[in-house]
């Protein structure tokens, strides 16, 4: 620089000049080394991306004149979106994409989500729907084929299509927007069929079957995908859902619905508001679509075991379908028409070398299973058959094999249930009660028993409680105590001694959690029957809400409980009055064989419920 120079001039010293000169040299040429470097490195960079540009353009060409693939390029792209017959506002937003991806470079990370978005909007189903069958007695024949019983289900479904080809009929498919496809909840115990049900119902729409697994669910973006800008982000279940269906109006099965989580990452149950809501699932939008998606054709079955997990929001957007269980009858036909055939066909058997008689089914059914379902039957079938199946491999049968009554425990060991209510209930203080559980009725047992125990302030001793009861069933037994206590002269109790000392009830088995206001009669009959030194009849059953006053105040499933009813052997069950209305759903056999006695006055059951009552004339009279 001139400066340098000036400096260079300016130093009479040699040495001292040339140690300077020496200096400014090395940074020089250090300078110098430095920039040769960073545009061998910049060349080299351009000259690796025109290669590879070069191939890849090569590459393309000989895959194009091999037709083993088409170019992937915007124009392509372009192409596919302006062939596709795809909604006036889904083509749009996929133009501007196909706008983007122009813009964009091949080696930007954007070009790559642009891609596989237009490749998921692509291959959706937009416009494709499946005819559905108008043919009512068909469909009808399809859903009695595949399962007995269930006929709420049937009948929906058969309304269902039935006005849907009146609608197809009249120019009527999409009213405001919103097409003619329907959300029903199935609830009801494991076994009785609700899975399966969703595949039957697509046979006989004439639909495509989908199952979506909501059992453990705990993120919102399952339901409704993620955002793009995330990396290997996807669509949610139900676009998934709808895309391997492959149309519009599928049949699409939520299974487990109650087992459906929530965290940190969101309420999925909350994003199915929108999915199963009919006045909005026309306008569905997912987080990675950002489309509106028409699900108003859509059938959406979901499954479930109880309905207290299921917010009431979501659950009041759904037509609730219950299915409590099967009969006896029905266990033995459903064995006879459907498990015993797949049963044999997995065994490798057929029925000239293998018969269960109907004596034999009725036995395991009522002595070898205890289940509102048929899966334990299912299962001891299958035991049955492998044990014969072996019998026929060893050569240790020379003939067909017949299963009766006389040899079925050879194949299934001793019965495994007996009717106990008899034997618990042949001493005073103990009641048969009724109650209801995730797999679905049972028969539940109390016992009451005084002690001696300190006295409270007033006189009386206190009331002690086992069995691992919640607040509600707390309650009802205290509710009970003081009924029993306040109108021991119309209970026909002489003796109050007993009623002062410690009381204790206790509900087995004691390891299982129980709450519910349904076990207050029960509670009474039991307290009533220890006062008075006479046991409950053991063929009497009861469920009802009590209050302090003697009324009896209805509960809920009564179906479920009188079924657990009859499997136990009882043939008298008390309700309340105001239940009447729900024996209109209860199998006609099943109240053949039980005397359904319904009540208001808790008085008056007391009388009829514990043996040698002198009131138990007088209140036959009366009913």
């Amino acid at each position: 620089t001139e400066q340098q120079k000036r400096q260079l001039l300016e130093t009479p010293d040699v040495s001292e000049r040339l140690t300077m000169l020496i200096a400014w040299t090395k940074d020089h040429l250090a300078e110098a080394e430095v920039s040769d470097k960073i545009a061998g490195d910049v060349r080299e960079g351009m000259e690796k991306n025109q290669r590879e540009f070069l191939l890849r353009q090569q590459l393309a060409a000989i895959r194009k004149e091999l037709g083993e693939d088409e170019p992937d390029g915007a124009d392509d792209y372009r192409t596919r979106v302006e062939a596709a017959e795809l909604p006036t506002a889904v083509r749009e937003a996929a133009l501007r994409e196909v706008g983007r991806l122009e813009r964009a470079s091949d080696q930007s990370p954007e070009s790559g989500w642009i891609r596989t978005w237009l490749d998921t909007v692509l291959e959706l189903p937009w416009n494709t729907k499946t005819a559905d069958s108008t043919d009512v007695v068909a469909a009808r024949q399809v859903l009695d084929a595949d399962h007995h019983g269930l006929e709420d289900v049937k009948d929906r479904i058969v309304e269902y299509l039935a006005i849907r080809s009146r609608r197809a009929a009249r120019g009527l498919e999409v009213v405001g927007g919103r097409g003619s496809g329907a959300v029903m909840a199935l609830v009801g115990p494991p076994g009785v069929g609700k899975t399966s049900l969703g595949e039957s119902v697509a046979r006989a729409l004439g639909r495509k079957f989908v199952r979506v697994a909501l059992g453990g669910v705990r993120d919102e973006a399952e339901i409704r995908g993620h955002r793009r800008t995330y990396v290997g982000a996807l669509p949610g279940r139900i676009v998934r859902a709808i895309n391997e269906a492959g149309s519009m109006n599928p049949v699409i099965l939520l299974d487990e619905i109650d087992k459906v989580g929530s965290d940190y990452r969101g309420d999925p149950s909350a994003a199915l508001l929108e999915v199963l809501d009919p006045a909005q699932n026309h306008t569905f939008r997912d987080h990675y679509l950002e489309i509106d998606l028409d699900l108003s054709d859509v059938v959406f079955l979901a499954t479930a075991n109880v309905i207290e997990t299921i917010p009431q929001a979501l659950l009041d957007g759904m037509g609730l379908v219950t299915l409590d269980g099967y009969t006896e009858e029905d266990k033995i036909a459903i064995a006879r028409d459907h498990l015993l055939g797949r049963q044999l066909e997995l065994a490798a058997l057929t029925p000239d070398e293998v018969t269960i008689t109907d004596a034999a089914l009725r036995e395991i059914a009522a002595n070898y299973t205890h289940e509102p379902g048929v899966r334990q039957l299912q299962r001891l079938l299958a035991k049955a058959l492998r044990k014969a199946a072996t019998k026929l491999a060893a050569g240790q049968a020379e003939s067909a094999l017949v299963i009766d009554v006389s040899n079925l425990r050879d194949y299934l060991g001793r019965p495994r249930f007996t009717p106990e209510a008899h034997e618990r209930t042949s001493v005073p203080g103990v009641s048969t009660g009724l109650a209801v559980t995730g797999m679905g009725g049972d028969v539940l047992f109390i016992e009451a028993n005084a002690v001696e125990g300190p006295s409270t302030g007033s006189g009386r001793g206190g009331l002690t409680l086992t069995g691992q009861l919640g607040d509600v069933m707390k309650e009802s037994a205290q509710i009970a105590l003081s009924y029993v206590r306040a109108h021991a002269d119309q209970l026909g109790i002489t003796d109050r001694a007993l009623l002062d000392r410690q009381i204790h009830i206790h509900v087995p088995a004691g390891a299982v959690p129980k709450d519910g206001p349904s076990a207050g009669l029960t509670m009474v009959t039991a307290l009533t029957s220890l006062a008075l030194g006479r046991p409950v009849r053991s063929d009497v059953g009861m469920t009802g809400e009590v209050t302090l006053n003697g009324r009896v105040l209805p509960i809920g499933g009564v179906k479920q409980k009188l079924l657990a009813a009859q499997r136990a052997g009882l043939t008298t069950v008390f309700l309340p009055k105001r239940n009447e209305p729900d024996l209109d759903d209860v199998p006609a056999d099943v109240l053949e064989a039980i005397d359904v006695r319904l009540t208001t006055d808790v008085a008056e059951l007391v009388q009829s419920a514990i043996e040698g009552s002198a009131g138990t004339t007088q209140a036959a009279v009366a009913a």
